[in-house]
């Protein structure tokens, strides 16, 4: 049987005051807390399994509010996620839900939230997001990213920027979002990395690749050497990241 490892690790990181990530995989979330060592979950692939990371839109009020909402939203929805179709739909309402929130409450207004993850199916793995939040797949020929970026044109010489051009809520409006699904064969040599942006803002994407190969049979240290790399990087943000392989 075909199964489905998750190593999960959420930090505040060493600028900000509260964690405003939140997690989720299979029926488990971890929101808004801080990890203090890696932990790794085991699930039989016997129902479809999403695992995604959010990140609350920082600078604006709610943030771990709408993050939370969203995770706790597709930990009851994601064993019914059979399709691409379904996963979509999942997305607007996790959207629709973050705005719902706001209107019954005025303070939350504008809250937001990133997403970004996997859904594992038998022969496929859906990577998804909508904002900066990325998914990368760590193979045998180097790391390559799934996910796409809602960000503006980098400005020369930036790497990166926190400008995003589409969220879950974030608006004072209600505003539709076009989520990116990118679909690729289920592998059981690859692994999948779903991480806010205080992981791969402060870390070059060279440097993930490094460490994802110096420990690719020991999920447990690499989860650990990816958070130990943004916080040696100065820690500017909050850092949440899910390690995914899956074995039989």
């Amino acid at each position: 049987m075909r199964y489905v490892t998750v190593t999960a690790l959420s930090h505040t990181g060493l600028i900000r005051d509260h964690n405003e990530d939140s997690l989720v995989a299979g029926p488990w979330t971890l929101c808004g807390t801080v990890t203090e060592n890696p932990q790794t979950l085991v699930f039989p692939l016997v129902h479809p399994l999403v695992i995604a990371v959010a990140d609350g839109m920082g600078g604006q009020p709610g943030g771990e509010v709408a993050s939370e909402l969203t995770v706790r939203q597709l930990s009851v929805v994601g064993a019914t996620l059979n399709s691409e179709e379904a996963l979509r739909h999942a997305l607007h309402v996790c959207n629709e839900a973050v705005y719902a929130a706001a209107e019954r409450n005025p303070a939350l207004t504008t809250m937001g939230t990133t997403v970004a993850g996997v859904l594992v199916l038998p022969e496929t793995v859906l990577a998804f997001n909508v904002g900066d939040s990325k998914v990368l797949s760590a193979t045998p020929t180097g790391l390559h990213q799934l996910s796409v970026d809602d960000s503006p044109p980098l400005a020369p010489g930036r790497r990166t920027t926190s400008l995003i051009t589409q969220s879950l809520g974030g608006a004072t409006t209600f505003t539709p979002v076009t989520p990116h699904i990118t679909p690729t064969p289920l592998s059981l040599t690859d692994r999948y990395l779903a991480c806010t942006d205080g992981l791969t803002d402060p870390v070059p994407e060279e440097a993930l690749d490094e460490l994802l190969q110096a420990h690719g049979g020991n999920n447990g240290k690499a989860a650990f050497e990816l958070w130990k790399a943004a916080i040696e990087a100065g820690g500017p943000d909050n850092i949440t990241l899910a390690l995914v392989e899956i074995g039989e």
